[in-house]
C-alpha cells in the first residue's frame, strides 16, 4: 500500500506530458525557422529590393518606348504617305516641281516632325533630283539640334559614300530591296552631343524600289530622361545599352561610364544587377545597385527575425502552460460534437458550462452550426458582388481619353466659329454618353449598344470628314438581346487612331446571329498589323495602347459571360484588320440574383 502510493505520488500527471511535448513541439520549428530566416535575410531583402527596382525600371521603360513611339509615329507619317511617294515620282525642272515642293513635300515634313514632343531634326534624302534641297548652313562644330528650322531635304548622293549608309542592311523581297523597319544608331556627330538617330529608308511601293531615306535626331536626354540613378539610390547607376552591347547613355554619380564603351560583365561586380529589354530598338536598361547598400537593410531583417522568433517561443511556451491544464478533460467531448459536424450532423451541439476559452468554442461551435446555410448564401453573395465590382472597375476603364479628345475638338471649332459642325459634336457626345452612363447599368440591348457605336462615328466623322466611310450590315435576329456595353467603341477607336494612315479608311460594321451566340465584326482596310503583333494581342501578351483596349474588353465578356466568348483578332499587314466579338443569346432577366 505504500509503496502504491510512492509510485502514485512519483507519476507525472498527464497534462504536464502534454505540456511537454506541446513545448518541444512548438521548439523545434521555432528553431528551424529562426535558423532559415537568419541565413536567408540577405536573399529575401535582396529579391524584395530586386521586385522595387524591377518596378521601378519597368516605369523607366515605359517612359522611353513613349518617347520612341513618338518618333516612330513622326516616321510612319511619312513612309506610309503614298501621296508622298506619288510626289516623288514628279520629273520636271519647271514651276510644278517648285510649286510641289512647296505646297506638299514642305508642309508634310513639317507637319512630321511637328508630331515629336521635344526638339528633333529631319533630315530627309531623296532620290529624285529634279527637287531642289533645303537646308540650313550650321555652325562649324555645333549641335544640329540647335538649328532654327526642324527639317532639311537633301539629295541622295550626299549620304552614298558614308560609313553607316554604306552598312546599314536591307533585306531582300521579290527581288527588290524593301525594308520597312527602323533603326537607332549613333552616327556621324550624334555620341559628340549626346544625340541619338531614327534612321529608315524610304520606298516606292508602286516601283518597288528606294526613293529615299530619312534620318530624325533628337536629344538622348529626352528620351532616356526617365533613366535617372536617383530613383534607385544615391550610389546606383542606370545603364543603356544598343544592339551591340555598348553604352549609349549612363546615369551614375560615383562612377563614370565612357560614352560608346563596350559592355562587360566584370562592371557588374558587387552589384546587384536588374535588366529590362527594350522591344523594337534592341536596347538594354540595365540597373546596378551596390550590394553592400543592401547588406545594411539586411542585417536589421535578420536580427529582427531572430528577436521575433525568440518572442514567439516565449509567448507559445506560456500559452501551452495554460491550455495544457484544461485540454486533458474537454477536448474529447469537443472532438466528438466536431466528429458529429464532420458528419453532416449540423443539428449536435456542445453542452458545456463555464467562462473560459472553452466556453466561447461551444458557443462559437453551436453558433456555426446554426447559422451555416446563412453563411454559405452569404459567401455566394459576395462572390456575385466581387464579380460585379470587377466588371464595374473594368468598365471604368474604357475611354478615359475620348472626352478629352471631343472636348479639344470642340474648343477648335469654337476657335474657328463652325457652329454647325460645334453643335453636331456636342449633340453627339451627349447623346453618346447618355448611352455609355445607361443609369449606372453595364448591360445593355444590342441595340444600344449599336446605336452607341453609331454615335461615336458620327461624332468622328465631324472631325475625319471624307476620310472615313462607314457601312453597316446588321440583321434583324441580333435585336431583342442584351449585351455588355462599350464592346463596339474601343475597336472603332483603335482603327482610327493606329490604322489610317493612307488618304481615307472603310470601316464595315456586321452583327449577326450564329447558333447560340451573336456575332459583331469590325472591318477595316486600314494599314493592318504583322503576323508577330497580332499574335501577341490574340495571346494577350502585348503593351501597347490598342492591346490594352482589346484586352479590357476581352475581359469584361469573360467575366460576365464565360472564357468560351470574347475577342478575337485577325490581320495582314498592308490590307486590313478584322475584329470578331463573339457573346451568347444574352437576355438580362435570366442572370438577376433570386432574392430570399
Amino acid at each position: 500500500m505504500a509503496a502504491a502510493s510512492k509510485r502514485q505520488r512519483r507519476m507525472i500527471p498527464f497534462g504536464y506530458k502534454l505540456m511537454a511535448s506541446y513545448v518541444v513541439i512548438v521548439l523545434i520549428p521555432v528553431i528551424l525557422i529562426g535558423y532559415f530566416a537568419y541565413t536567408t535575410s540577405v536573399k529575401a531583402i535582396t529579391e524584395h529590393a530586386k521586385s522595387t527596382i524591377q518596378g521601378t525600371l519597368t516605369q523607366t521603360k515605359e517612359n522611353m518606348m513613349y518617347q520612341i513611339d513618338q518618333l516612330q509615329r513622326t516616321s510612319d507619317q511619312l513612309y506610309w504617305d503614298y501621296a508622298l511617294q506619288d510626289d516623288l515620282r514628279l520629273n520636271e525642272y519647271n514651276w510644278t516641281i517648285y510649286d510641289k515642293t512647296m505646297k506638299s513635300i514642305v508642309p508634310k515634313l513639317q507637319n512630321a516632325i511637328n508630331l515629336t514632343p521635344n526638339r528633333a531634326l529631319l533630315k530627309f534624302y531623296i532620290t529624285n533630283k529634279t527637287y531642289p534641297e533645303i537646308y540650313a548652313v550650321p555652325t562649324k562644330g555645333s549641335d544640329p539640334l540647335l538649328l532654327v528650322d526642324s527639317f532639311e531635304l537633301f539629295h541622295m548622293d550626299r549620304i552614298m559614300n558614308t560609313y553607316w549608309f554604306k552598312s546599314f542592311q536591307t533585306s531582300e523581297v521579290d527581288g527588290e530591296k524593301i525594308e520597312s523597319r527602323s533603326y537607332w544608331r549613333q552616327i556621324e556627330e550624334d555620341a559628340r552631343y549626346d544625340n541619338i538617330s531614327l534612321l529608315r529608308p524610304m520606298f516606292d511601293y508602286k516601283k518597288q524600289k528606294q526613293i529615299g531615306f530619312m534620318r530624325i535626331i533628337a536629344r538622348m536626354k529626352d528620351i532616356a530622361g526617365s533613366a535617372d540613378y536617383r530613383k534607385f539610390g544615391d550610389k546606383s547607376s542606370v545603364i543603356i545599352l544598343n544592339e551591340n552591347d555598348r553604352i549609349i547613355h549612363a546615369s551614375s554619380k560615383e562612377t563614370s561610364y565612357p560614352a560608346y564603351a563596350t559592355w562587360t560583365e566584370e562592371l557588374t561586380r558587387g552589384h546587384l544587377t536588374v535588366v529590362e529589354k527594350l522591344p523594337n530598338v534592341d536596347w538594354t536598361i540595365i540597373a546596378l545597385i551596390p550590394h553592400k547598400d543592401l547588406s545594411k537593410e539586411a542585417d536589421k531583417v535578420k536580427w529582427l527575425t531572430v528577436l521575433i522568433c525568440l518572442g514567439s517561443f516565449i509567448v507559445l511556451s506560456s500559452i501551452s502552460l495554460f491550455i495544457s491544464r484544461f485540454f486533458s478533460v474537454r477536448v474529447t467531448k469537443i472532438i466528438r460534437s466536431l466528429n458529429a459536424f464532420r458528419e453532416g450532423r449540423f443539428d449536435k451541439r456542445i453542452q458545456y458550462s463555464g467562462n473560459d476559452e472553452f466556453f466561447q468554442i461551444a458557443e462559437a461551435f453551436n453558433d456555426m452550426g446554426r447559422h451555416i446555410n446563412s453563411l454559405i448564401k452569404e459567401v455566394y453573395e459576395v462572390r456575385l458582388e466581387k464579380k460585379e465590382a470587377e466588371l464595374e472597375a473594368l468598365q471604368a476603364q474604357i475611354n478615359p481619353h475620348f472626352l478629352y479628345n471631343t472636348l479639344s475638338s470642340i474648343s477648335r471649332l469654337g476657335k474657328f466659329g463652325e457652329i454647325d459642325k460645334l453643335d453636331q459634336m456636342v449633340t453627339g457626345l451627349a447623346k453618346f454618353y447618355r448611352l455609355t452612363l445607361n443609369q449606372g447599368k453595364f448591360i445593355i440591348p444590342v441595340e444600344k449598344e449599336i446605336e452607341q457605336a453609331k454615335t461615336y462615328i458620327e461624332i468622328q466623322k465631324i472631325k475625319y470628314g471624307s476620310r472615313v466611310e462607314v457601312m453597316y450590315d446588321i440583321e434583324a435576329d441580333v435585336y431583342g438581346y442584351d449585351t455588355v456595353k462599350l464592346v463596339l467603341q474601343p475597336f472603332i477607336e483603335n482603327i482610327l487612331e493606329h490604322a489610317l494612315f493612307q488618304s481615307c479608311i472603310t470601316i464595315k460594321l456586321c452583327a449577326y446571329r450564329e447558333k447560340d451566340a451573336i456575332v459583331f465584326k469590325i472591318i477595316d482596310d486600314g494599314v493592318g498589323m504583322k503576323p508577330q503583333h497580332v499574335h501577341a494581342i490574340n495571346q494577350r501578351s502585348g503593351g501597347d495602347q490598342a492591346g490594352y483596349g482589346i484586352r479590357n474588353v476581352d475581359e469584361r465578356i469573360k467575366l460576365q459571360f464565360g472564357p468560351q466568348y470574347g475577342v478575337e483578332i485577325g490581320s495582314r499587314f498592308g490590307a486590313g484588320t478584322t475584329v470578331l466579338i463573339r457573346i451568347p443569346l444574352y437576355k438580362e432577366k435570366k442572370f438577376k440574383k433570386t432574392e430570399t
